[in-house]
């Protein structure tokens, strides 16, 4: 099985995202906090290396998508994952045109797990960017921007059945929203 998993925001965060909510990380991407543009110091969000471990021990072959296009930003994305301990896989980027769905339509992961884009909206959702053939072959988890994927099963084959929720438009909405359950 192969897991594409997005980076920044879905993994990823900034620095100054750590001890406060997921709505106030996503007010302080949208307010321009000083961390946000300082990659090299980006930190997991929450247990997200163990559980793309547990994935990987399972069988799981994990590669991640880069919002970088430039080779200090992708650099910056290897360096964080190598620090923190994260699985090694590779790191992809798009290239000048493409798209996230290009790259991911290439790719033709089982599943792609991604963010909301909460912060940034949700045009720049890597699954509806995909071309529509492979689209219909690459199961699709989207999980609220900074929220983590702690909440996901641990069995990388359940992630076939897991069953996304709406994306919240707010951070009241997130909070509102009951745990999802895998079907």
């Amino acid at each position: 099985m192969r897991l594409l998993v997005f980076l920044h925001g879905t993994v990823l965060m900034h620095a100054g995202g750590v001890g406060v909510s997921r709505g106030e990380r996503v007010a302080q991407v949208r307010a321009k906090h000083p961390t946000v543009g300082e990659y090299a110091a980006y930190v997991p969000v929450g247990d997200a290396v163990a559980k793309l471990r547990r994935w990987q021990d399972a069988g799981a072959v994990v590669d991640y998508l880069s919002s970088h296009r430039n080779p200090d930003g992708l650099a910056c994305d290897i360096l964080v994952l190598r620090t923190h301990g994260f699985p090694v896989g590779r790191v992809l980027a798009r290239r000048p045109g493409e798209s996230y769905g290009d790259i991911a339509g290439r790719e033709a992961p089982d599943i792609l797990i991604e963010d909301d884009c909460e912060s940034i909206g949700p045009g720049q959702i890597t699954h509806p960017q995909i071309p529509s053939v492979a689209r219909a072959q690459i199961k699709s988890i989207i999980v609220p921007e900074f929220g983590g994927i702690d909440h996901l099963p641990d069995d990388p084959q359940a992630l076939l059945r897991w069953l996304t929720p709406p994306a919240p438009t707010s951070p009241e909405t997130a909070q509102s929203l009951p745990e999802p359950r895998p079907h």
